[in-house]
């Protein structure tokens, strides 16, 4: 097993040892969905019945399991009788691998089947045009359904399980958009614009406002009727989401939970990497470890072995250059990796070097779980 930018902290068993829930959270690019996966794969191989919740509208994750498509009920794809996945390399899985597409919309109007007193009631906020502008939006509900999934996943009887997080530009958007989100539909802002002196009720004062009136005439969305029908459908419901948010609270910060940051050893993901760190210890989440991608390993070139070897002198230099280009990246990363551990001091920090290989299947994966357990 290789190494790059010094010795690494552990592995990835000791990482997740004693964990039910594993967080992957960091920036865009830096390949959470296949480290997620890996760390899946690892567990399952390791004995566990493990479930992978991926937000990917790519479909990579399906894609490397050999998979036509996943969709948002857990799908066995590794281990048990039987195997969905498409592979010849992977090695004898002792556990069980479940993985799951995350639908935004179609957790948010299962949520919405399990908090309504009625299927009726149900329905009827299911239809509102209000309601669905809100379940359809990208802006926060990803964050929002991810924890609510996790949350349903949470009372099965899985041993491990695996979220794959949205890309964040700051840590704030995955650990508060559902907050923000559950405390609206549970919290004092709704109560307020259900109030008979509140926005929701004055709004019915202005029924005849030629504002409203265009847009009810050029769209077909009667906004006021939508609203303030939605505001009371919902507005019986508050105390069972307070009590959602308060367990959905608990489930995240409790210490079976672990939150693992993801990054590459790039000057700007690293820096991000230290935000979302400073975030997560300011908010007392329970904190796993870093995992450090595509760290390119220290190679130095040697002008000796090149100028001896029998190639063109034209194919020699340029051979010689790419090594010097790579050692400089490698400098530069080794740099970076040593600014993480001076930061993040004694926590875990494992680091994956540049594969050359496509990780775009089972045995890509394989090949980043080989590193992270170091096996």
């Amino acid at each position: 097993m290789s190494t790059a930018a010094g010795h690494d902290q552990g592995d990835a068993a000791q990482l997740l040892a004693g964990r039910r829930i594993c967080v992957c959270v960091g920036a865009g690019g830096v390949g959470k969905t296949t480290t997620a996966a890996a760390l899946a794969i690892g567990m399952a191989m390791r004995g566990l019945k493990v479930v992978v919740v991926t937000i990917d509208p790519a479909r990579r994750l399906a894609n490397a399991l050999g998979l036509e498509s996943l969709d948002n009920e857990p799908r066995r794809v590794l281990g048990g009788e039987r195997s969905d996945a498409r592979t010849a390399a992977m090695p004898e899985i002792s556990g069980e691998l479940w993985a799951v597409m995350l639908d935004p919309k179609r957790t948010f109007d299962e949520l919405i089947d399990r908090v309504a007193p009625t299927p009726q009631r149900a329905a009827e906020i299911k239809r509102n045009g209000v309601y669905r502008q809100l379940s359809g939006a990208v802006a926060g509900s990803q964050e929002f359904t991810a924890i609510e999934k996790l949350y349903e996943l949470a009372e099965d009887d899985y041993d491990l399980l695996v979220l794959d997080t949205p890309p964040a530009h700051s840590a704030t958007e995955f650990l508060n958009a559902p907050g923000r989100l559950t405390a609206f539909l549970g919290g004092g802002a709704l109560q307020t614009l259900l109030r008979p002196t509140g926005l929701g009720m004055r709004l019915l004062g202005i029924g005849a406002s030629p504002l409203l009136a265009a847009l009810r005439l050029v769209t077909g969305v009667d906004l006021l009727t939508d609203l303030t029908r939605f505001l009371t459908l919902i507005g019986g419901m508050t105390g069972e989401f307070s009590a959602r948010a308060a367990r959905v609270e608990a489930l995240l910060h409790a210490q079976t939970t672990g939150f693992v940051l993801v990054t590459t050893a790039q000057t700007h993901p690293v820096q991000e990497a230290i935000w979302f760190r400073d975030t997560l210890r300011a908010s007392s989440m329970p904190f796993a470890g870093t995992i450090v991608n595509r760290v390119a390993p220290v190679v130095a070139p040697s002008t000796q072995a090149v100028g001896e070897s029998p190639l063109p002198a034209a194919l020699a230099d340029r051979l010689l250059a790419c090594a010097e280009d790579h050692a400089i990246l490698a400098n530069r990363d080794r740099a970076n990796v040593a600014r993480l551990r001076e930061r993040f001091g004694d926590e875990p920090l494992l680091i994956v070097p540049d594969l050359d290989e496509r990780l775009t299947d089972v045995d890509g994966l394989v090949m980043i779980q080989r590193e992270l357990f170091r096996v």
